[in-house]
């Protein structure tokens, strides 16, 4: 497989969130599987976009367009990601980008990127956006949203209070700036859901994994398009969730084959 073509786009958050220093992120937590510190170089308001860099990562299964590769090729797709801050986003767009599972988890560092791929014959530029999950940023986060095509709402599959943040906050936000944008619903972090430590820690405190058929009942309650579940460690189910994303996008269901167009208040 040839690897993605991506380049970083410029984004309102990356300007916006704030930052340790030079090349480094402000943290809210780590990863129980984390061990390495990751860094990520600040964009500015007047600088253009990096170069064009290739990747191979779980998302290489979809091909680089054309014999140039270049992102601007193929049908535009905005996909951004929305979520509880410590459930996984950033490091599932890592994982997904570079096929390597970040070190330390600094929430927030991955840039927004677009990827010219191939998904089931079609060209498209898949734009991919991070967000930052913290309250800090519930004003600025909807800046993001304009013109988006798809959303993927994540929760960890052992967070069980980031799992019921999905219908006190992540929808409404998204219904109410993009009312008419197709939802996929995510499940991160699958890969802990039978790990002892973890398993430990939740029955301290009378908890438990979210089971998959949770996770489905409340994609039918939300009517999201699918609900699915993955690994940004193992990349189980990563290039899926990805490749979903794009076919709700160029393959809507008929009874939702409305203009998607975002609001702001």
């Amino acid at each position: 497989m040839e690897p993605l073509a991506i380049k970083p786009l410029l984004g309102l958050l990356n300007l916006l969130r704030p930052t340790g220093g030079h090349g480094q992120s402000v943290s809210e937590g780590v990863d129980p599987r984390c061990r390495q510190q990751l860094k990520c170089r600040p964009h500015s308001l007047f600088t253009p976009s990096w170069p064009a860099q290739a990747c191979w990562g779980a998302g290489a299964a979809m091909q680089k367009v054309g014999g140039g590769g270049s992102v601007s090729s193929g049908r535009p797709i905005k996909c951004v990601v929305v979520g509880d801050g410590t459930v996984g986003k950033t490091c599932m767009l890592i994982s997904y980008t570079t096929d390597s599972f970040p070190g330390e988890y600094v929430p927030t560092v991955f840039d927004n990127y677009s990827a010219a791929m191939m998904c089931d014959g079609v060209p498209v530029s898949l734009g991919l956006w991070d967000t930052a999950g913290q309250e800090d940023y519930d004003r600025l986060r909807p800046l993001s949203y304009p013109q988006t095509d798809v959303f993927l709402i994540c929760f960890s599959v052992v967070s069980p209070s980031s799992f019921e943040n999905v219908t006190s906050k992540w929808f409404p936000e998204i219904k109410h700036h993009c009312p008419d944008a197709p939802i996929i619903l995510v499940g991160t972090k699958m890969d802990l859901r039978e790990d002892k430590e973890t398993l430990q820690q939740l029955s301290e405190q009378g908890l438990s994994p979210i089971k998959r058929e949770q996770g489905q009942k409340l994609c039918s309650k939300i009517r999201a398009i699918k609900y699915l579940e993955c690994s940004a460690l193992t990349q189980r189910g990563l290039r899926q969730v990805f490749d979903e994303a794009v076919r709700a996008v160029l393959r809507p269901e008929p009874l939702k084959r409305r203009q998607r167009r975002c609001k702001l208040v």
